[in-house]
């Protein structure tokens, strides 16, 4: 019992050292253009207007779910 709790208690320590803000001069190196999920400006595109074909009800980019109306 105790080995588990060790083992949460670590796992806990290890998830909370990945949590840290963003401070502004630090943003411009996320923005990148090798940061991207894209890995070219086609690929992009192709996935912005995949999404935006989802979301053609809400006309935003930024909206999550399917398109459907059911969120």
């Amino acid at each position: 019992m105790k080995r588990i709790a060790l083992a949460a208690g670590l796992v806990l320590l290890v998830m909370i050292g990945g949590c840290a803000s963003v401070e502004p001069w630090q943003r411009e190196h996320l923005a990148r253009r090798d940061m991207s999920l894209a890995s070219s400006p086609g690929m992009a595109h192709a996935l912005e207007k995949t999404y935006t074909a989802k979301e053609a009800a809400s006309g935003v980019g930024t909206v999550g779910g399917g398109g459907c109306g059911c969120n």
